[in-house]
């Protein structure tokens, strides 16, 4: 019995051509309904960023908390674990609402999804404003776990809605646009926590107070914006409705290709039921998809990224730079995400997520190595302290290549409407998790192992490389059709990504 490779072409077996399609055209109305969704992803980014710079006036606020209590300051290590403690509850509300967003999205609906999700965002707003005026940390630390579930959910909500109402040839772009939403979110709060604007001892209260403005915005435009209409006629088998919902959209009453690619995936569904998170697991053909999903999100989580979003300001500090240029110097990360956004936007449809991806990921292992480098030998020479913080810049340009936004997106590309909220879910909650993990546990690991903190984030880096490298696929311009269809004709002998080639390998015994 010998093994050979068999090629099979997913892209000879296209029953409708990418030309054939409605194009990507962008509409008033579909313009309206990614800014309404992108919101959520603000509101994802903002609060990420926001803890970062008010740090020591937090802590500062915290043990004159105590001390008003107990007449006693908290001690070094028990003042280190609560903020940790502050910082990491985001990820645990993060963890929750992650696990409910695909049962959410398919309860409430894409669209009421969103609208409802304001609700506890609102209310994490108020408890970290009148924090301050209330003498009471614990109040902060519960905002700070409600807007956890508030942002769970919208790393759910938003990348499902976004690539539910686009078509194959601009899906990568709009997809991109959850991560862009992030990184501006990162900025804002980035800029407004400068010393001299909100990010000093008098004001730190409002800084926080402010996620209370995506929030708001979202109630205002969501209402105005159509449900997904591959919701409405898969999910709810609501034709007309999604129908109207496609050309308001397209800005075209044709959209019978649309409807059609829709109705096949529909009778797929049909086929294969809904399936659940429990019986994802015991369906052979998805756990492949679902293993590259779960290594996609982990592979964002575990780079070290969290660990500069975080800590940047005390990382910079403890290269010997001052308080004010930390501040500054991590409002640079905001500023670089931003624009590398930018500029992945139209390359995710040209160049591919695949190739975004690996390439982001090894220039990421490349400079991990090198904040290595820097910390260790930072005493040696003054320019060393400065590179801390260029080397740090350039980690930050490789993620936003493409571990920055490809895993939030890559999910609801692999996976059909019968397993996409299930699948969502599990890839959302193991994101929240390690979310967490690094965010509670990097003071620690930083104070264990000082200089060489980020050597651990380095071998995750080089693991998650070679994995993606072999088994991810490239979804750029399919149809969601045509990318889960490959799963279902995967033999029991493996799965094998070639990139950018439009083939599927297989190995399979004959």
């Amino acid at each position: 019995m010998s093994t050979d490779d068999i090629s099979i072409s997913v892209s000879s077996q296209k029953e409708l051509t990418i030309n054939e399609k409605t194009d990507g055209k962008i509409t008033g109305r579909l313009m309206l309904a990614v800014f309404g969704a992108v919101l959520g992803s603000l509101q994802f980014g903002f609060n990420t960023g926001v803890i970062n710079a008010p740090e020591g006036k937090i802590k500062d606020f915290m043990n004159g908390t105590h001390i008003k209590r107990t007449g006693e300051e908290f001690s070094e290590d028990a003042l280190i674990n609560l903020y940790s403690l502050l910082v990491a509850i985001f990820a645990v509300g993060g963890m929750i609402g992650g696990l409910m967003a695909g049962w959410w999205a398919d309860f409430f609906g894409r669209k009421f999804g969103l609208i409802l999700n304001t609700l506890p965002g609102i209310a994490a707003a108020c408890l970290m404003f009148f924090s301050r005026h209330a003498t009471s940390y614990e109040m902060v630390i519960a905002g700070r776990f409600l807007v956890g579930f508030n942002c769970g959910l919208y790393t759910g909500l938003t990348p499902l809605y976004l690539s539910e109402i686009s078509t194959p040839n601009i899906r990568g772009a709009l997809g991109t646009l959850h991560q862009f939403g992030v990184v501006i979110g990162i900025l804002l709060s980035q800029v407004l926590g400068f010393p001299e604007v909100l990010g000093n001892g008098q004001y730190w209260h409002v800084l926080l107070g402010m996620c209370i403005v995506p929030c708001a915005l979202q109630l205002l435009v969501m209402p105005f914006c159509p449900e997904s209409p591959r919701y409405l006629l898969i999910t709810k088998e609501q034709e007309d409705k999604a129908l109207s919902s496609l050309r308001t959209l397209r800005g075209t009453s044709m959209v019978d290709a649309d409807i059609s690619e829709m109705k096949r995936e529909q009778s797929n569904s049909r086929a294969e039921a809904k399936i659940g998170m429990l019986h994802l697991f015991k369906k052979k053909s998805l756990w492949m998809p679902l293993v590259i999903s779960i290594i996609m999100h982990l592979s964002q989580q575990l780079s070290g990224i969290n660990a500069i979003f975080y800590y940047s300001a005390t990382l910079f500090k403890s290269a010997g730079v001052s308080e004010t240029t930390a501040a500054h110097a991590t409002s640079g990360i905001g500023a670089i995400m931003v624009v590398m956004t930018l500029i992945t936007i139209p390359l995710m449809d040209i160049i591919g997520r695949r190739t975004l991806h690996l390439t982001g990921l090894a220039g990421m292992f490349v400079f991990s190595i090198l904040i290595t480098l820097s910390l260790v030998f930072q005493d040696q020479a003054k320019w060393v302290k400065i590179a801390t913080i260029v080397v740090s810049l350039c980690f930050v340009v490789f993620f936003a290549i493409g571990p920055g936004s490809i895993p939030w997106m890559i999910v609801a590309e692999l996976f059909s409407q019968g397993p996409r909220p299930a699948a969502m879910s599990i890839s959302v909650l193991i994101n929240w998790i390690f979310n967490f993990v690094v965010g509670y546990l990097y003071p620690f690991l930083q104070k264990a192992i000082g200089h060489y903190s980020f050597i651990p984030f380095t071998g995750c880096l080089a693991l998650s490389w070679i994995f993606l490298f072999k088994y991810l696929p490239e979804t750029k311009n399919k149809t969601i059709e045509e990318i889960s269809s490959q799963w279902e004709r995967k033999p029991k002998e493996g799965f094998v990504a070639k990139e950018d080639t439009g083939l599927v390998h297989f190995k399979t015994s004959l």
